[in-house]
């Protein structure tokens, strides 16, 4: 092999090399794009059913994204994408509310319960599953913290009880005894309500 040819070899291995680096940087970042887009709402409502405040929940969701970012060379080895990433804004959330060391606000679950989906309705029935919406959410807002928050995780964002453990960092029979604790707190606070009507 002669001098430029040899030459030549080396700018294509380096060429070649930044070619795939490159192929690589675009794979990576359309992973993070479609994590985004697929995400997001669930992100948001387990980020906003802890901090009751759709701008701070914004602000955990744009969080959770920012650390994906910061650690997307290691995107491959995640096993389960969605309840990775809702373990982390579960963390993001617990470390505000520790930080704040204060109650939710419970004025936001009108709020919540105004922007549910009621499509093909008429007005009175939107009212009224408005109005059905609002005294759920105000039952679950009574249960205890524990409870609450596996129900959230179980019913709403519909996690099995092994990544609810995950997310928590507790074992599976903790989790089915705590949710099977709140499903009979929230029979008998459903009963107590419709009693009241």
């Amino acid at each position: 092999m002669s001098a430029g040819q040899a030459v030549f070899s080396g700018w294509m291995e380096i060429a070649d090399k930044a070619e795939h680096e490159e192929a690589r940087q675009r794979a990576i970042e359309a992973a993070v794009a479609a994590l985004v887009s697929q995400y997001t709402g669930t992100l948001y409502r387990v980020a906003y059913s802890v901090l009751r405040n759709a701008a701070d929940a914004e602000d955990a969701v744009q969080e959770a994204f920012m650390r994906v970012l910061r650690h997307r060379e290691t995107l491959h080895e995640v096993r389960d994408q969605r309840v990775w990433l809702i373990r982390i804004v579960w963390n993001i959330v617990l470390d505000r509310k520790r930080r704040a060391k204060t109650r939710p606000e419970t004025d936001d679950v009108a709020e919540l319960a105004r922007v549910l989906p009621a499509g093909g309705l008429s007005a009175e029935e939107r009212a009224s599953a408005a109005q059905h919406h609002a005294s759920v959410l105000a039952c679950v807002e009574q249960l205890p913290a524990k409870e609450r928050q596996v129900l959230m995780l179980s019913a709403f964002e519909e996690l099995t009880s092994v990544e609810i453990a995950s997310v928590l960092g507790i074992t599976e029979s903790s989790v089915r005894s705590r949710l099977f604790r709140a499903r009979n707190l929230m029979a008998g606070l459903l009963d107590h309500q419709r009693s009241l009507r």
